[in-house]
């Protein structure tokens, strides 16, 4: 592997990137720093997890002038968690150029961003709709911006974004560079390329080399019903430090924070229908170790780098495999290991297999925890809580009062009750969790049939949003 001192790089970037941790490059910065350099035009297909952010951001602030006070580069993303993301650590890396990023996004007070536009940042880090809103207010004007990346390109079609993408990329110069990173290579984004990018040079990270390494994957076959009480008993034996547990939809998200603070976990959750104030919060309390387990959906938690996720629990198993990597990526970062379990009904091992397909790696089945077991591992747990103050407090001022009980009772007696007053028994408080579809593969999947008669707004609606999405295929 290349390090970053064999690059050519500024003493402020390599003082930023050593102050960061960073030693050797990933595969997507290996290939795309040196080319991103030449100003040449890059297309990077990879999967979240990769470092991509440090492929595009070091090129990008080495070529900024901290003397020109006009916006000189833009980020475009898919969400507000990912502009916040990526302007956090372009911050860490320009901190000693003095280059400062601004994230612009949605559901934050449109004058508050205004105020901080006039300290003048170089780098505009924005999801699509509030920039649009910025340029129609002409409170950000891109004519002077010489580098243009697209994060999370494919995401941003998911979401509807490509006609907004589009716009905004015919307000910014000609003559600029353009870098483009997507997990997938959808038809839509190859001819988004092929408008708006000059001879890009296309770098491919396969999925065999995305997938984290130190991360342990497995799966258990669990019933819709039992699925619960299964993550419980899990939460007990791992004990996780943090944990994030993935669901469906928002209102499995819901229902699951609320039944794990019923069952005394430490759990939030987090999904598209809070508020930024309510978003932030959150993640704060779970970076800060306040809050152990977060809940999410796949949006909400597209491009968290979180230090510390031991565990990723797939409480639903993804729509589509590549969310899986997104998802398993959240744990085992910066050489760490970690463990993803993923919880699959018995109708929806045909779709596991299509995750296996696209990550090149089996994934292990492991068998469902006993109730047995998780008292086991919650007595574990208590046992080296013990040990632990044994070997680090000052436990002097107890041992008066510890000869007094062994005056009264023996030994094992004693130590016997000490444990199981830390031990944390099994709590099967009742909890209302609304049963899901087994989701299906498509291979399974019987052709719809087509609708007869007079269509319902409804379906209209349906279709009307599958023909954006669609169109340009």
């Amino acid at each position: 592997m290349t390090t970053f001192c064999e690059i050519g790089l500024s003493q402020p970037i390599l003082r930023a990137v050593s102050k960061m941790g960073f030693e050797e490059m990933t595969p997507i910065q290996e290939q795309t720093i040196p080319l991103a350099m030449q100003e040449r035009d890059v297309i990077g297909q990879a999967q979240t997890g990769t470092g991509k952010t440090a492929a595009f951001g070091i090129p990008l602030i080495e070529k900024m002038d901290p003397e020109d006070e006009t916006i000189q580069s833009l980020v475009i993303t898919p969400t507000r968690e990912l502009a916040i993301q990526v302007a956090e650590e372009l911050n860490k890396i320009g901190q000693f150029k003095g280059i400062r990023a601004l994230p612009i996004y949605g559901g934050q007070d449109i004058r508050v961003q205004i105020r901080a536009l006039k300290n003048r940042p170089k780098i505009i880090v924005a999801t699509p709709g509030r920039l649009l809103d910025h340029i129609q207010r002409r409170t950000i004007r891109l004519h002077q911006i010489k580098i243009v990346t697209l994060d999370e390109a494919d995401e941003m079609l998911n979401m509807g974004f490509i006609e907004d993408i589009e716009t905004i990329l015919r307000e910014v110069p000609n003559e600029r560079q353009t870098l483009l990173f997507s997990a997938t290579m959808p038809k839509p984004i190859q001819n988004l390329a092929q408008q708006f990018m000059k001879n890009p040079v296309m770098i491919s990270i396969k999925a065999k080399e995305v997938t984290v390494p130190d991360t342990e994957q497995v799966y258990m076959e669990v019933p819709e019903k039992q699925k619960f009480d299964v993550l419980c008993r899990l939460l007990d034996i791992d004990s996780p430090n943090l944990a994030i547990i993935f669901g469906r939809t928002k209102r499995r998200v819901d229902e699951l924070s609320e039944a794990l603070s019923i069952r005394g976990y430490s759990a939030e959750g987090i999904h598209g229908d809070l508020t930024q104030a309510k978003r932030d919060s959150v993640l704060r309390h779970f970076r800060e170790g306040t809050t152990e387990i977060l809940v999410a959906t796949d949006v909400a938690a597209r491009g968290l780098d979180i230090p510390g996720v031991t565990h990723v629990y797939n409480f639903d198993i993804p729509q589509d495999p590549e969310s899986y990597v997104h998802r398993v990526g959240r744990t085992g970062r910066a050489g760490q290991s970690g463990i993803a379990t993923t919880f699959v009904t018995p109708r929806e091992i045909e779709h596991l297999k299509l995750i296996e397909q696209l990550i090149k790696r089996k994934i292990v089945r492991k068998p469902v925890p006993t109730l047995i077991e998780a008292m086991r591992g919650q007595q574990h747990i208590a046992m080296e809580k013990l040990l632990q103050t044994v070997g680090k407090e000052d436990t002097h001022p107890y041992k008066k009062l510890a000869e007094e009980l062994l005056e009264e009772t023996d030994s094992v007696s004693l130590l016997s009750a000490a444990l199981k007053l830390l031990t944390k028994e099994p709590d099967m408080t009742p909890v209302n969790i609304t049963a899901e579809a087994p989701l299906r593969s498509k291979k399974s999947r019987s052709k719809p049939k087509k609708p007869s008669g007079s269509r319902s707004a409804s379906h209209r609606k349906r279709e009307g949003k599958f023909y954006k999405k669609s169109k340009y295929k």
